[in-house]
């Protein structure tokens, strides 16, 4: 599924970068989308399935995963830029699909990739009760948390465009800028990871949660430079989360559900991320300004911490129900 996903992403990328039409860009973007979703419940358990560092190996994960994201800030608009919006898209799809070729050819090398012994590690499973409560926040965080990660994601390139005005006057300097406010932001995860292995989950993440909240709401009025200074250690927070919520997937929920339930909370995240979109242009539409997307966000982000406060257990409840790794 991995090969299908390389290969499938990237000739779709492709196809969009010849298209001729906008509902042939439409069906390219969709193809985008159906196979991008094979990556996280695929990914993320193969990821999780064989190591005593699970935030440690989600964290590195998603470092590379979101540096693609901030080099995507700055090589999409300088692509676009010098060569046109064609080879934004054609050029990262034959990347992709060269990717996928060498997966391929790494699959066929080592045979099926599976061990000979088949042995697995075990653990006490996981109380029933402990997995009712993960599965339901895992239904609330991707929905409020990820329409945070999305709607910032998706808009901090227009958000730097108006906040900076004056100050950068082409798309690839407002790209650039963007690139290191992400860069920044993915070393959060390295750091969340590590902390994920040492300490409990839930003080942590309602510390990550309240860090969130003060600077979107500081974000409001914040211009210029400020703005910069104030989306770093928003985008930090913003980011941070990302591990943790496949962390509570590991720990939480037992083997045979961990791959489906990695599928639902992508699908909730996936679809998430158009609503993201709509919102997040229906209200810069509405006043001309991100001040009110910044509150809806705040308030999103309200919403995830009486979920973590209400549905993840405690430091003792967590020792008590660690998942097997596979």
């Amino acid at each position: 599924m991995m090969l299908v996903f390389f290969v499938g992403i990237g000739a779709a990328s492709i196809v969009t970068g010849l298209s001729t039409t906008p509902g042939h860009v439409e069906i390219g973007l969709a193809l985008i989308g159906i196979f991008g979703a094979i990556y996280h419940p695929i990914g993320l358990a193969l990821v999780v399935k064989e190591t005593d560092r699970v935030g440690r190996a989600l964290a590195i994960n998603g470092v590379w995963g979101n540096m693609g994201v901030a080099t995507a800030a700055l090589t999409t608009g300088s692509i676009a830029e010098f060569y046109g919006w064609r080879m934004a898209f054609m050029l990262p799809g034959f990347i992709s699909v060269g990717v996928g070729l060498l997966y391929g050819w790494h699959l066929w090398s080592i045979g099926s990739g599976i061990k000979a012994d088949g042995s697995k590690k075990t653990s006490k499973p996981v109380p029933l009760s402990l997995q009712r409560k993960a599965f339901l926040f895992l239904l609330i965080a991707p929905l409020f948390g990820g329409l945070v990660f999305q709607a910032m994601t998706v808009a901090l390139p227009k958000i730097l465009d108006d906040r900076l005005v004056g100050i950068f006057a082409n798309p690839s300097e407002i790209g650039f800028v963007a690139f290191c406010v992400f860069a920044c932001a993915a070393v959060a995860q390295l750091i969340v990871g590590e902390l994920l292995d040492r300490y409990p989950v839930k003080p942590l993440y309602l510390s990550i949660l309240f860090i969130q909240i003060i600077f979107c709401v500081l974000a409001v009025s914040a211009i210029g430079w400020t703005a910069v200074a104030v989306a770093v250690p928003l985008m930090l927070a913003t980011f941070g989360i990302i591990p943790i919520n496949d962390w509570i997937v590991a720990h939480f929920i037992s083997t045979e559900y961990r791959s489906r339930v990695y599928a639902v909370k992508s699908v909730f995240s996936l679809g998430v991320a158009a609503v993201a979109v709509k919102v997040t242009s229906y209200l810069y539409g509405e006043s001309g300004s991100f001040d009110t997307l910044f509150m809806v966000l705040a308030a999103s982000a309200v919403i995830v911490l009486a979920a973590t406060v209400a549905l993840i257990p405690g430091a003792a409840s967590q020792s008590a129900a660690r998942a097997p790794a596979e």
